[in-house]
């Protein structure tokens, strides 16, 4: 089944928003209703037209036939862009600039190569396309004529070493149907990004993704071992041990390149052994501050939990927290802050843990909330985007963005990225909602994600532009990293060539010109093309 082509997700599970939280979005940032219909599939007229016939049969014969080279408008109009609030503001106002002349479905590694010979021969940019889940312009090269590289064919498990608890997993796998035949196994990745239902092993592995369960099982690039990546040169294989002293860690070079170095063909993973026991739930601070701090005590000094995030006071009044029940916190009059954790594993390590976190959260000033919210929160932890869907139908103006940095950072970083959202808003004549949650600890810092709530206004792209621009401006200024776990992309790059450095930006693109001499694959995303 494929996404929704103009919002996200499976169109079952989407659902309108409660009378109570349209007024309420109408009292409290006025928004209003559309006046303009979204058009329908069936109406779009794509602009230009398809490959020529000599590229098209080329590539058929590359991928084993015509079937696998889709050139009707449907399939070109679902490989359009990615599913940030701007794309699909976009594709409901009907522009379509920026959709493939094909999309190429490879069925192997040898196909992918062949197909990018085919490419360079006939002046293709190439997009990989996984879930199709990128929310930072990792979709939209900016280079003409360009195809979308199908990775859905190539959705196998390859292998799975029970000794090293490892396996090989292809790069079009969605991370359902990844976790199904793992757990056949008795095995889980424990990844479990929000993006979790549609996205792919590739896709994790190009944007470097980072899953709700990151205190306890890693981020993805953590769990990779090994890679195989096809480019216009050839084959690259990275990582032959755990560990390694030869050298530069190579995939290093590859995760979070977002496809603009190759394409990733197969991912060898760290798997781990099903939990016996997941319990999650909720704690309570006066603060965002003090919250903040027994976060940071359990992630410096344990014991840490598989999950464990914070919202702010703004987010836990309206009740983002748990996603499925928009405005529980205004109808409860809640107060102070949300913190959730979770623990997985043993029975007998789970309840350990969570007794002596208890103890740390406590000490801390936290009260136990029960399991009650931390159930809530796992039964809708993936809701938030269709949520964002509802806002977008009745005219409000929704979006995300995320950034991380060390401990002694994140206050100044918190208050900086509100005020620019905050002002840059209100100037433009739309005063937002700003709310905040911690959503992955480590050691040394933690990840700050900001979601934004504000009427549309008569352009709701132009509006939000100069905001997201302060909101960069902003982190950079404060010391925090420009993406933590989205990737780069186009709505990014600029500020991840300041953040990298002109030095680091020459290596990077000496290893572009190396693989990829011709610029063929996503050209503008990750690096400018100048």
């Amino acid at each position: 089944m494929d996404m929704l082509w103009n919002g996200w997700g499976d169109p079952a599970k989407a659902a309108p928003l409660p009378e109570t939280v349209t007024g309420l979005l109408r009292d409290l940032l006025g928004v209003k209703p559309h006046s303009t219909p979204t058009p329908g599939l069936e109406d779009i007229r794509l602009p230009g037209g398809a490959a020529d016939p000599a590229a098209l049969e080329a590539l058929a014969e590359a991928v084993g036939g015509d079937e696998h080279v889709r050139t009707d408008a449907e399939s070109r109009v679902r490989h359009t862009r990615g599913k940030s609030t701007p794309d699909l503001l976009r594709i409901r106002a009907a522009d379509f600039s920026d959709v493939p002349q094909a999309v190429v479905l490879p069925g192997g590694h040898d196909e992918v190569l062949a197909v990018l010979r085919v490419c360079a021969a006939h002046g293709l940019a190439v997009v990989p396309f996984g879930g199709g889940t990128s929310v930072v312009g990792g979709l939209a090269p900016q280079r003409g004529a360009f195809v979308a590289l199908d990775l859905r064919r190539m959705s196998g498990l390859l292998d799975l070493d029970p000794v090293s608890r490892t396996a090989v997993l292809q790069p079009g796998l969605r991370a359902p149907e990844a976790e199904a035949l793992l757990a056949e196994r008795g095995y889980t990745l424990g990844h479990f990004p929000q993006s979790f239902e549609w996205a792919t092993i590739g896709g994790f592995a190009a944007a470097r993704s980072s899953g709700q369960a990151s205190a306890g099982y890693g981020r993805f690039d953590e769990m990779v071992l090994g890679l195989t990546v096809a480019t216009p040169e050839g084959t690259l294989r990275t990582g032959r041990a755990p560990r390694s002293a030869a050298g530069p860690d190579l995939r290093q070079l590859i995760l979070g390149s977002e496809g603009a170095f190759g394409v990733i063909t197969s991912v060898t993973v760290r798997i781990r052994p099903l939990p016996e026991a997941r319990v999650y739930e909720g704690w309570r601070f006066a603060s965002f501050e003090e919250g903040a701090a027994a976060l940071r005590r359990l992630a410096q000094d344990g014991p840490r939990p598989t999950v464990l995030r914070l919202s702010d006071e703004t987010e836990t009044l309206i009740g983002l927290a748990q996603p499925d029940a928009i405005g529980a916190g205004l109808a409860e009059g809640g107060a102070g802050c949300l913190a959730i954790t979770g623990y997985e594993g043993t029975a007998e390590d789970t309840a350990h843990r969570r007794e002596r976190a208890a103890a740390v959260l406590t000490e801390c000033g936290g009260t136990l909330a029960g399991t009650e919210p931390g159930e809530r929160w796992a039964h809708g932890r993936y809701s938030a985007p269709y949520l964002r869907d509802a806002l977008l139908d009745v005219g409000a103006f929704a979006e995300t963005l995320e950034t991380a940095a060390f401990w002694s950072r994140i206050p100044d970083l918190y208050t900086a990225v509100r005020t620019a959202l905050t002002d840059a808003l209100t100037q433009a004549g739309t005063p937002p909602l700003v709310m905040c949650h911690i959503s992955h600890v480590y050691e040394n810092g933690a990840s700050l994600y900001f979601t934004v709530v504000s009427a549309q206004g008569e352009d709701p792209v132009a509006h939000w532009t100069p905001a997201k621009h302060a909101a960069n401006e902003a982190v950079l200024a404060a010391g925090g990293t420009i993406s933590h776990h989205h990737g780069v992309g186009t709505d990014h790059r600029d500020w991840y060539v300041r953040e990298a450095g002109p030095l680091g930006i020459a290596a990077l693109r000496a290893v572009k010109d190396r693989l990829d001499p011709e610029g063929l694959l996503n050209p503008g995303v990750l690096l400018p093309t100048d």
